[in-house]
């Protein structure tokens, strides 16, 4: 067996196709053993093929009378799907099984991107529940665990400070702040902060999972987050002060939802100009204008 081809690709089946295609094989001729299923990585980082081994199928019983030659395969295609059918569901039976996710789970996925995509006004309402101090350092360890682990697998070292911190301009209701820290660690924000806005979407919904609760946990760098609402609110004022003077409208460029919020909160008693969101999508942004007396 240790001689044996192997076959990768993106996937198993994949690897499958690619494997009985090469031997000129097909799924009743053939022995197909999972090596690795391979595996997607963080974010594109840290991905491994999947990996098979393919060998013909020994005849069963020496006793039958000889078969009659089999046709010439013109396409592995019929085959390969039953193959990989059968495969899997071996694969199924052999590994533990998944626990299923709780009945609660499905509601909280839109509640999380919802909390991404509205304007923020009532984001984080479903965060308001009170945790017990034990509560929340039992959440804020298992975090640490996980953002941890992520962070390592993405190829980074950083250190993790944690803290409780009460609702502030960013966040209505008491929220865990997850700081890393440590040297070059710019790609961990991204252009704008995709990226650290992926990598707390996705803690968030990890701990959503443990905990069956929505918890509100925000993931920064380096105190990144509140150099971003500074140079937002300082944006806003000096936008505002311009519409004010010229009396016609201003559209600031395109933000995700939680920086779009910023700009409103900081323009809400401006006696001069008022805010909306125009646009859809990742399209969407604030509009300044003027009041009309």
């Amino acid at each position: 067996m240790a001689n044996d081809p192997i076959f990768t690709g993106k996937s198993v089946d994949e690897a499958i196709a690619d494997g009985l295609r090469a031997l000129g094989l097909t799924a009743d001729s053939a022995e197909i053993e999972i090596i690795s299923r391979g595996s997607r990585g963080i974010f594109g980082l840290g991905s491994e093929p999947a990996q098979v081994r393919i060998t013909p199928r020994a005849a069963k019983s020496p006793v039958r009378a000889p078969a009659p030659p089999a046709p010439e395969v013109t396409s592995a295609a019929a085959p390969v799907e039953e193959v990989i059918e059968e495969v899997n569901a071996q694969e199924t039976v052999a590994q533990e099984p998944v626990a299923e996710a709780p009945a609660s789970t499905p509601a909280t996925q839109p509640k999380a991107r919802a909390a991404v995509e509205s304007d923020g006004e009532d984001a984080d309402a479903e965060s308001g529940e009170e945790s017990s101090p034990e509560e929340e350092a039992e959440l804020g360890a298992m975090a640490i665990e996980m953002l941890g682990e992520m962070v390592r697998l993405m190829g980074f070292e950083a250190d993790i400070i944690a803290e409780w911190r009460d609702p502030d301009a960013d966040n209505e209701h008491r929220y865990l702040l997850l700081d890393l820290q440590g040297s070059e660690l710019g790609a961990l924000i991204g252009r704008r902060g995709d990226t650290l806005n992926n990598i707390q979407y996705l803690i968030r919904l990890m701990v959503n999972q443990r905990v069956h609760k929505w918890k509100n946990i925000v993931v920064d760098v380096e105190g990144y987050r509140q150099r971003r609402i500074d140079h937002l609110s300082q944006l806003a004022q000096r936008s505002a002060s311009q519409v004010a003077q010229s009396g016609r409208p201003l559209s600031l460029e395109p933000m995700p939802a939680n920086e779009r919020r910023i700009v409103h909160l900081t323009l809400r008693d401006n006696p001069d100009v008022y805010t909306e969101s125009v646009g859809d999508g990742p399209k969407r942004k604030v509009q300044i204008l003027p009041k009309r007396s």
